[in-house]
């Protein structure tokens, strides 16, 4: 059984701070429909109030057992229109849609984005009731929003607002589908075929899977009648896109264009450990931030972008999900295992272009987040990228929008107990209010996550070493000492003039099987990291 590892987290380094940061309160509030149907990893739009929910799944974290993982029962094959400011709610089923249709529309984590009355669909990962096996799937879904809409509050027949069609370049589930400008971006994500086996694709029923690795471009022409992909091209980079299940937050850049940023996200390549940096993306180019590390929020969760352009400030935020760290009274604790956590933290980008990350002080009401949507208010100010103006926010606390759905857990780690029971597909719904009448600071900057080292442990209690991942900023000598709980010196290291950029070491240790406690110091220059590492037997 895989164990986690702990690390108390101590800084002594500089760092830079937004000197004209925005200050405002977040707010939640819970509040429920009669009679929705709890979803995660789902599609939607909306149309004026209404929100059109389809896809994804209506059971909770996917179990570890082939046979039991991604089963058909958690398919959502319905489709939900929801009016929150009225509290009602409508359904429709797919059976009666083309079986292709009924396919992927059940499939988890599609990706999608809503252009004006079109909701675009693609890929997805399930099981294909028409093939009978597991697939992601190579399609692209159009849908006609308000006429759906209409026809599920009628009760009318629906078969005329979707239109499907095949190319391979769709083969995706877990990655994201936005826009800058008029230009689509399919980035990241994987092609996974067959039963999911967390032993590997060479035992039980087997698998493949193969990261996509890309950064696709492509234009739509759609006349209502044909959906037609134009100027198709990519780009690939193992090392920027080599993730999935993460989150991409439309921007406004410090130049005052649209752009994307990738945050976070899992698998490294050579090791089962989520990513902590960022990639940001325009319509010319894209770089990996080489200052900035996220510690919260890795996986896909709820998010939302503020713009100020009174101060130049970019707000990516996200609330809860699932994380390799969380924070104990104000230190970073570390869990391998990747839990369920409550954070909800914002990175925010200032004018000239460094981004830090904070904690919020306030959390999620439970271990909630992965796999939900934040759904914007109707007539809040934002660009036509959905990104929201935070200088035209008016009043003391403004309702800005919605999380839906999602992942709700009864513990921080189920995965390897997990029997199905330990976790539901919520169907709450959480208002998200806005103040910023306030002169307290938006949250707890995290040290960390701007002084450029990007430091990350990893390993196991079989392991015999320690793994430690960073970055320099110039090439140098630097020094690990290993020490015990006591303070005791157990091992001392040096390296001479490692280069510049990431770097990965390992230290040599007894493997911990009965666990331990151990303090790593490691000196760059003139500044010391101190990390407190729990192995748990």
């Amino acid at each position: 059984m895989k164990k986690y590892w702990m690390f108390l987290v101590l800084f002594a380094c500089s760092f830079s701070s937004n000197a004209q940061l925005s200050n405002y309160e977040i707010k939640i509030e819970t509040m429920q429909i009669d009679g929705l149907v709890g979803v995660q990893a789902f599609a939607h739009a909306t149309h004026g109030s209404d929100w059109l929910i389809l896809g994804g799944r209506t059971d909770g974290l996917h179990r570890r057992q082939p046979f039991a993982s991604f089963d058909k029962q958690g398919n959502n094959r319905l489709i939900q229109v929801i009016d929150p400011i009225n509290l009602q709610s409508w359904q429709a089923s797919c059976k009666d849609l083309d079986s292709s249709l009924q396919d992927q529309l059940s499939a988890t984590n599609m990706q999608f984005i809503q252009n004006g009355q079109y909701l675009y669909l693609t890929g997805g990962y399930g099981y294909s009731i028409q093939l009978n096996k597991h697939i992601t799937y190579e399609k692209m879904i159009a849908i006609e929003i308000e006429g759906l809409i209409q026809a599920i509050k009628q009760n009318k027949p629906i078969t005329a607002f979707f239109r499907q069609i095949t190319n391979p370049i769709f083969t995706v589930t877990g990655g994201q589908l936005k826009k800058i400008n008029q230009q689509y971006f399919l980035i990241g994500g994987q092609n996974f075929q067959g039963k999911y086996n967390p032993m590997g694709p060479d035992h039980g029923p087997g698998f493949y899977q193969e990261y996509s690795n890309q950064l696709k471009k492509f234009n739509i022409e759609d006349n209502g009648r044909t959906v037609t992909i134009k100027d198709f091209t990519t780009q690939k980079d193992s090392l920027a896109f080599h993730r999935r299940d993460f989150n991409v937050v439309s921007q406004i850049m410090p130049d005052g264009n649209q752009g994307l940023t990738a945050f976070s996200g899992v698998f490294q390549e050579k090791e089962n450990i989520p990513y902590l940096n960022a990639v940001n993306i325009t319509d010319k180019k894209y770089s990996i931030d080489p200052s900035f590390a996220q510690y919260y929020n890795h996986y896909h969760c709820a998010s939302i972008g503020l713009y100020s352009a009174k101060n130049n400030e970019m707000h990516s935020m996200f609330f809860g999900g699932i994380a390799q760290y969380y924070d104990s009274v104000n230190y970073l604790v570390q869990n391998t295992d990747v839990p369920f956590v409550k954070t909800i933290a914002v990175v925010i980008r200032d004018k000239n272009g460094q981004m830090a990350e904070y904690k919020l002080p306030i959390e999620m009401p439970n271990y909630l987040g992965a796999g939900a949507e934040f759904i914007h208010a109707p007539n809040i100010p934002k660009f036509d990228n959905a990104v929201i103006k935070l200088d035209e926010l008016g009043g003391e606390s403004v309702l800005i929008g919605y999380i839906y759905g999602g992942i709700n857990s009864q513990a921080k780690n189920i995965f390897w107990t997990n029997t199905g029971k330990e976790s539901i597909a919520s169907n709450k719904i959480i208002k998200v209010y806005l103040n910023k009448h306030t002169n307290n600071k938006v949250g707890i900057l995290n040290k960390q996550s701007n002084n450029g080292i990007q430091l990350q442990a990893s390993g196991s209690i079989s392991d015999d070493f320690i793994s430690l991942r960073f970055n320099l900023i110039q090439k140098g000598q630097i020094s690990v000492q290993l020490l015990d709980k006591n303070q005791k010196m157990v091992k001392s290291m040096n390296w001479d003039l490692l280069t510049t950029g990431a770097n990965q070491i390992k230290l040599p240790i007894t493997k911990p099987k009965n666990g331990a406690i151990f303090w790593i110091h490691l000196k760059i220059g003139n500044n010391i990291y101190k990390q407190k590492l729990v192995i748990e037997p």
